[in-house]
Order: structure tokens, then C-alpha cells, then sequence
């Protein structure tokens, strides 16, 4: 194959940055599967099917879900730390707590450091609490309902669970209250806004005013 011909393949295929892969698996180490999998499953995370010795959970909402099993990693048990996103982490860790699970406290973000409690603001990625499994492995739920500039790519909105499309409604309704004080006048175009507000959360971009 010539220089040129090379040349004239490569120009042919599709940008790296366009390449569309999604992140499927994360797997975790863990000492002990069957006890790992009871707490999973007490998280309520979905048990799905897999071949023999691996064991796969997905949490509700999510497209990536957890793996484990014997031989599956050579990571030390305990020594994994990953993130959970949630839309109302105050009732994320109620329902967690009431189910038994151990859930450390509300903290959030502040210049000098975390400070307990929930974010003031609720802004999105401030507010956290933490659980582990038996082995240790890290959970960092994190309160998130507005996503930053371009963290989202234009036009893939899309919500996870009924409950997170509910959640985003009610903020909608919130938002288009104030919007309606601000005006003065009742807005019969409310659904067209609603759809603008709720895209504009997961996408990052400015929210209709």
C-alpha cells in the first residue's frame, strides 16, 4: 500500500473522539462473594446473569454495573473507591439507613474543606456521604440534578429510572413557579418549558428564564 493510499484509509475513518463506547463493568475485589453479594443485593442492586464465578450487580438507574468473583482481580480487597450519583441524597440515605445498610453523614464541599451537612445551595457535586461494603470498598454517593457544560453530550437527554424522571419533574415545577412570580402571568406554554428546563440540567446549558 502506498503512502498516499494510507493516507486516504485514514481520512476515511471516523474521529477517536467520535468513537461511541460506554463504560459497562467496574470490578470490584472483594475476600468473600457470598457475603459480598448479600450486601449488594440488600442495596437493592439488580442481580443479573452471568457466566459461572462471576457475579454481576447493577444499581438501579444505572448502565454500569459491579462485578466480582474469584480471580476476577488481583486488587486487594477493600481498595476499591468509586462514585454513586443520586438526586436527593438526604432521601438516598434514609432509604439506605432503613434498610440497614451503614451510611456515613451528609458533608459538602466548602474552600476550607468538607463541613457536615447538606450543601446550602443543593448545588450538584457538593453534597456526599459515604458507605462501604463488608471489604471496604468505597461508595461516594454524591448529590447531582444539574450536570456541568458539556459533561452530557447535546441532545442525549435521558433519564436512568422513573423515580429519577420524577425527581427532575418536580424541580421542573419548582423552577417554573418561580419563573411564573417572576413574570406575573401564568405560562399555558409549560410543558415547552418544562422539556428546555429539564434538558438544560442534564446537558449543562443555560435554563430557560
Amino acid at each position: 500500500m502506498s503512502p498516499k493510499d494510507a493516507q486516504g484509509d485514514a481520512s476515511a475513518m471516523p474521529r477517536i473522539e467520535s468513537l461511541d463506547t460506554k463504560l459497562e463493568v467496574i470490578v470490584i475485589p472483594v475476600s468473600d462473594v457470598d457475603r459480598a453479594k448479600a450486601f449488594y443485593v440488600r442495596l437493592g442492586w439488580r442481580l443479573d446473569q452471568t457466566p459461572p464465578g462471576i457475579i454481576q450487580l447493577t444499581p438501579h438507574g444505572s448502565g454500569c454495573s459491579v462485578q466480582f468473583g474469584s480471580g476476577l482481580t488481583s486488587a486487594a480487597p477493600g481498595s476499591a473507591v468509586a462514585y454513586l450519583v443520586v438526586s436527593d441524597l438526604e432521601a438516598a440515605r434514609n432509604t439506605l439507613v432503613s434498610a440497614g445498610v451503614d451510611v456515613g453523614g451528609i458533608s459538602h464541599v466548602t474552600p476550607n474543606g468538607l463541613v457536615d451537612g447538606l450543601d446550602p445551595e443543593r448545588r450538584s457535586y457538593f453534597s456526599r456521604a459515604t458507605l462501604r461494603d463488608p471489604d471496604g470498598n468505597t461508595w461516594l454517593m454524591q448529590e447531582i440534578t444539574t450536570r456541568l457544560p458539556g459533561r452530557i453530550e447535546g441532545g442525549l437527554t435521558s433519564f436512568g429510572s422513573a423515580s429519577d424522571l420524577a425527581s427532575a419533574l418536580r424541580r421542573a415545577a419548582a423552577a417554573h413557579g418561580e419563573h411564573e412570580e417572576r413574570t406575573g402571568e401564568r405560562d399555558e406554554n409549560w410543558p415547552d418549558w418544562y422539556a428546555a428546563y429539564m434538558v438544560s440540567e442534564q446537558s449543562g446549558a443555560k435554563p430557560p428564564e
